[in-house]
C-alpha cells in the first residue's frame, strides 16, 4: 500500500475514534442520564468525577485526533497535501494526535481506578472506592455501595473503558502515521503527479 493512500486509511479510522470520545466525554456528565447531578455540581455540590471535567475525551482524544485525522486524510487525496511536505506536516499533526490520544487514556485509566462520586448509605457523596484495599472492578459485590445515582459504577466503567479503547486505537493509528509520513516524506507519497519535493 502506498504511503497516501495508508494516510487516507488512518484519517478515515480516526474521525470515528475521535467522535467517540466526545461523546463518551459529554455522558459521562449525565449519570444516569439525567442532568440534575451536572446542575448540582455547577452550584458547588460534589457530584462528579474530576476525571471527567479534565475533558480528556473531547479536548485529547476528540479535538487534538480531530484536526490532525483531517490533515492526515487529506495528505491521501491528490491535490496540495499529496506531496513530500504535506507527509511532514502529518509527522507533526499525527504527534499532536499522539499526545491528545496520550492525554485521553491517562485520565481514563485514572477515572477507572479512583471510581465514580455516588451517594452512600449515610446520604454524602464520596468516592468510596478510592482509598480500597481491593479493585472495585472485579469485585461486583462491592457495587451496591453506591446508592445514588442508580447503576453509576456500571456506566463509569463502560463509559471510561470506552474512552481508553479508543485512546489506544487513536494512539496506534497516529503512531503508524508518523513512520508512514516518514517514508512518505523520504520515498514519496506514490501518487503519479506529485508536487515535488516543497
Amino acid at each position: 500500500m502506498c504511503t497516501g493512500k495508508c494516510s487516507k486509511f488512518i484519517g478515515i479510522c480516526l474521525y470515528p475514534l475521535a467522535l467517540l470520545s466526545i461523546i463518551c466525554n459529554i455522558f459521562l456528565f449525565f449519570p444516569d442520564f439525567q442532568t440534575i447531578y451536572s446542575k448540582e455540581e455547577a452550584e458547588g455540590l460534589y457530584r462528579l468525577t474530576d476525571e471527567i471535567k479534565y475533558m480528556g475525551g473531547v479536548v485529547g482524544g476528540g479535538i487534538l485526533v480531530l484536526i490532525p485525522a483531517i490533515h492526515i486524510h487529506s495528505t491521501g487525496r491528490q491535490g496540495c497535501c499529496s506531496n513530500r511536505c504535506g507527509m511532514f506536516l502529518s509527522i507533526i499533526f499525527a504527534a499532536v494526535g499522539l499526545a491528545g490520544a496520550l492525554y485521553s487514556g491517562i485520565i481514563a485509566v485514572f477515572g477507572l481506578i479512583r471510581g465514580p462520586v455516588c451517594m452512600l448509605e449515610n446520604d454524602t457523596w464520596s468516592r468510596p472506592f478510592l482509598n480500597s484495599t481491593e479493585s472495585y472492578l472485579g469485585n461486583t459485590d462491592i457495587w451496591e455501595t453506591c446508592e445514588e445515582p442508580e447503576n453509576i459504577v456500571v456506566f463509569n466503567i463502560g463509559l471510561f473503558s470506552a474512552l481508553l479503547v479508543a485512546a489506544c486505537l487513536e494512539l496506534l493509528l497516529c503512531g503508524f502515521q508518523v513512520l508512514n509520513g516518514l517514508f512518505g516524506c523520504i520515498c514519496g507519497t506514490c501518487n503519479h503527479k506529485e508536487a515535488g519535493l516543497f
